[in-house]
């Protein structure tokens, strides 16, 4: 059994792709948008949106407020692309390395935002973190729809 892996979903969106990658790029209003999900989330290091930045999430997982501490590792604003590699936290009790992309393609009306996780287990007894992966599409979900009401 392999201890690395990858997982990748999309989910086609209607907002704007410019916003919803600001919107990662630029974390600290997602609280407010799923307060629910997300308990908050603070700047530690750096600037919001550039790359070092350190930034720290508490959020709602499974029932159970937890908590990351991620670096910004790469931004891409002409691709819509955003790299977090988590420092700190709850998954590090799971992972050796645990890696968040979110990338969004513009494709007219619509968009498409990709996450991929990118993760190395700590042992073979560890799940594949597709728990996470659904957060995460359930957080796209949430912000497309505060995107549309506004």
């Amino acid at each position: 059994m392999t201890l690395t892996g990858k997982l990748v979903t999309q989910t086609e969106i209607k907002s704007d792709g410019d916003l919803f990658h600001d919107m990662f790029r630029k974390p600290h209003r997602i609280y407010n948008i799923c307060p629910d999900k997300v308990k908050a989330v603070d700047l530690h290091e750096g600037d919001w949106g550039t790359v070092g930045s350190v930034i720290s999430w508490k959020y709602v997982h499974d029932g159970k407020e937890k908590t990351a501490k991620e670096i910004i590792e790469a931004v891409d604003d002409e691709k819509k692309s955003v790299t977090f590699k988590v420092i700190e936290g709850d998954l590090t009790e799971l992972y050796k390395s645990f890696i968040f992309i979110v990338h969004v393609d513009a494709m007219g009306e619509s968009n498409l935002v990709t996450w991929t996780l990118e993760y190395e287990k700590l042992n073979e007894n560890v799940p594949d973190p597709t728990t996470i992966m659904d957060f995460l599409v359930i957080m796209t979900k949430d912000i497309e729809t505060y995107h549309l009401q506004k």
